[in-house]
């Protein structure tokens, strides 16, 4: 006799134990219905290309890593090392050799000549041409004030006219020099700069800080020094360089 808790058993449409671990019976097949196991094999099966895939990149090789030949944009260095828009001073490269060197190309035939120049560098070569000229016209005159201090005042007079043949000297090599700064000389950018370096410090022990006629000359040539080093002109010096 049942009890009322007590259901009598019941069997399955197929005759199995509905709390067996396969209620539909064992796989017809024999396989695991989801094929191998996914996490010990490629589901896949093997690649299809017959290659495995590559493996990935080692740290630090990435576009922004350091990978070799990989230059970030915007950080190329122009010619001789020099960042955009800096300035880093180099010496020159192209000092003279010889006599030659120094000597303008073409004699003085092509002073008024200043084609292909930017005009910064238009403007200082003629400061530079203008004012040696003029040191030379003076220093000619001053040769025959000193002749005739030579012969009234003696030993006074030999100095005047020593100093006088220096500054004709220093006024024709100015004039030389602009020359060859024209011609995209380096050095003689250089050399030009110590001019109006000197120029600016004569002035200054000259006038004891209180101005005049020297600090005139000094600060002309100054300003020309300074347009020499400004970009455009290094950029063309640059160009030059490269072409020579």
């Amino acid at each position: 006799m049942s009890t009322p808790y007590e259901q009598p058993a019941s069997e399955s449409p197929e005759g199995q134990d509905p709390h067996s671990p396969n209620p539909q019976g064992p796989n017809p097949q024999g396989q695991n219905p989801q094929g191998p196991n996914p996490y010990g094999q490629n589901p896949q099966g093997p690649n299809p290309y017959g290659q495995n895939p590559p493996p990935p990149p080692p740290p630090g090789t990435g576009p922004y890593g350091g990978a070799p030949g990989y230059e970030q944009p915007g950080y190329a260095q122009q010619p001789g090392g020099q960042q955009p828009g800096g300035f880093r001073f180099e010496m020159p490269t192209d000092a003279p050799r010889s006599v030659q060197d120094v000597m303008p190309v073409g004699g003085l035939s092509g002073i008024f000549t200043t084609n292909g120049l930017p005009t910064e560098l238009k403007v200082s070569y003629w400061i530079w041409l203008i004012g040696g000229a003029l040191g030379v016209v003076f220093g000619l005159f001053g040769i025959l004030a000193g002749l005739a201090a030579l012969a009234l005042a003696g030993a006074f007079g030999a100095l005047l006219l020593v100093l006088v043949l220096i500054g004709l000297v220093l006024a024709a090599a100015q004039v030389i020099l602009a020359m060859k700064m024209k011609e995209g000389r380096q050095w003689a950018r250089l050399a030009l700069s110590g001019v109006a370096a000197l120029n600016l410090i004569l002035a200054i022990m000259a006038s004891g800080g209180n101005g005049g006629p020297n600090w005139f000359g000094a600060l002309v040539s100054v300003t020309a020094a300074v347009l020499m080093w400004v970009p455009n002109s290094r950029a063309w010096f640059d160009g030059v360089a490269r072409h020579a």
